[in-house]
């Protein structure tokens, strides 16, 4: 926020719910503003949805957020939530490739090894000796942005980017890590091999600095009762601090008041505003700003999404026998349907401790592109996941309940340019007084990415464009959390 307080005192409107408009109508009470949040859907919390499966409370969206960045864990602690944030009960996954479940490697940075030996037991002969010939290639050229998977390749070969740096990237973009951004999806990789000679240098100076900071407790935070009930924790500190939250409102229209401020069209309503905060996927904010500001619009709607489905099974704990561990990941170039599975039960001690004699089990299924398979039913789609699992882990046993969540166009993509979009898009509408734009569209698709992008949004109305500009240079890394995020 800048020094001047501009948002004090006057009514900004938050379109969109989900836990990026949520925690910027959090902010904005904090810093004096009247806020009043509308909604489409039916309910809070966007890609964040709570709910049970053989009388088990689960999620049935993300479930984790990255705990070595300050703003998920910050705010969850700001609503009350202190005392129900819980680490994983195990960090330990693996990686389902070459026929056999096997250990996820250590000491690379989103698949991406700092010596040929870390990814022992995945890669085979060749593909090891390939990464090891890193080291006497001359430096590639990465320029202004690189897809990740092109350049590792270029660099270590396909093999390490098809069985481990894809299947990582893929889990939190559901996308293809040949086309992913390195500067918007790994900025700390991208900014690290712009100085350095070799790939494996750089991924060694990356893993050097994180020694040397000594950064210590878990890197990934859940809460007890899940992560969906974080938006529905904030939504309930909004309204107790004076904030309006509205449901089935859906936004059609935004205009600029000649006057003063914003008219905002919602059903048969209009709203005057002082500020309008976007909060919304991007198809649905070019929409909004199609008359306010055409060009931003247009540069919204070259957004991609993909869209995924995940299938929750819930077991009697007589009838399984999981390996150790969170869960794996499955890379593409194996054939599987699955693109990873969580060991729920395994992985969050509060699903164990609610109902020792049920083991509940998650699949995720569907990638850019895959829209084939998201057109199968719900039993299908269970049955595909069985069938994988079967193979993966031998579960034979019927499931006690299942349950399928589609997340259609869930989650926007990153395409190499995606951070030169980004910027167009906040400087055409820097001309305009009162409007700012958050979610993971702009600086990152995980929960405190999410909230980051909220807080830069509150600061632009108010005056200070830092917060953005930091995030534009540093844009938030979006890690795996293990298995079938």
């Amino acid at each position: 926020m800048s020094a001047t307080g501009t948002v004090t005192g006057q009514h900004v409107i938050v379109v969109g719910a989900g836990i990026a408009g949520l925690a910027a109508a959090h902010r904005l009470l904090q810093r004096g503003a009247r806020v009043t949040v509308l909604e489409a859907s039916d309910r809070v919390g966007g890609k964040l949805l709570p709910g049970e499966i053989a009388g088990v409370r689960v999620d049935f969206g993300a479930e984790s957020m990255l705990a070595r960045r300050p703003e998920a864990v910050a705010l969850a602690r700001e609503v009350g939530l202190a005392d129900r944030l819980q680490p994983p009960a195990t960090a330990t996954a693996s990686i389902w490739t070459r026929g056999a479940l096997r250990p996820m490697p250590k000491g690379h940075v989103m698949g991406v090894p700092g010596t040929a030996a870390a990814l022992s037991g995945v890669l085979s002969d060749e593909g090891l000796a390939r990464v090891e010939r890193d080291a006497d290639l001359p430096p590639t050229e990465i320029g202004d942005d690189v897809a990740v998977g092109e350049y590792v390749a270029a660099r270590m070969g396909h093999e390490v980017v098809d069985r481990l740096v894809e299947p990582l990237l893929g889990g939190v973009y559901a996308g293809d890590a040949y086309r992913i951004s390195m500067r918007s999806a790994v900025p700390q990789l991208f900014h690290a091999a712009r100085t350095h000679t070799s790939l494996t240098e750089a991924v060694r100076e990356i893993q050097s600095k994180a020694t040397a900071a000594r950064q210590t407790g878990p890197v990934f935070m859940g809460v007890q009762g899940g992560v969906g009930s974080l938006p529905l924790a904030v939504a309930a500190s909004v309204e107790a601090g004076g904030g309006e939250i509205h449901t089935r409102v859906p936004v059609t229209a935004l205009r600029r008041d000649p006057v003063r401020g914003w008219r905002v069209t919602a059903g048969e309503r209009e709203l005057r505003a002082d500020a309008v905060v976007v909060a919304v996927p991007a198809p649905a904010a070019a929409t909004l700003l199609a008359v306010a500001s055409p060009e931003a619009a247009a540069e919204l709607r070259t957004v991609e999404y993909a869209s995924m489905a995940l299938v929750t099974l819930a077991y009697r704990r007589g009838d399984t026998a999981l390996p150790a561990g969170s869960g794996f990941l499955v890379p593409p170039v194996d054939g599987h349907t699955i693109k990873a599975s969580t060991f729920a039960s395994q992985k969050w001690g509060w699903i164990a401790d609610e109902d020792p004699d049920t083991v509940v089990l998650r699949t995720s299924v569907g990638r850019q592109g895959e829209t084939q398979i998201l057109h199968k039913d719900d039993a299908d789609l269970v049955a595909v996941s069985r069938h994988d699992l079967r193979e993966a882990t031998g579960l034979t046993a019927p499931p006690l309940e299942t349950r399928v969540t589609r997340w259609t166009d869930g989650l926007p993509q990153y395409p190499v340019g995606h951070h030169a979009r980004v910027a167009r898009i906040r400087e055409h509408l820097a001309g305009l007084p009162g409007i700012a734009v958050c979610g993971a569209a702009y600086d990152g698709v995980g929960i405190p990415a999410c909230i980051a992008s909220a807080d830069a949004a509150v600061d632009r109305l108010g005056g200070d464009l830092s917060t953005a500009a930091r995030l534009m240079a540093d844009p938030v890394q979006s890690l795996h959390g293990g298995a079938g995020e």
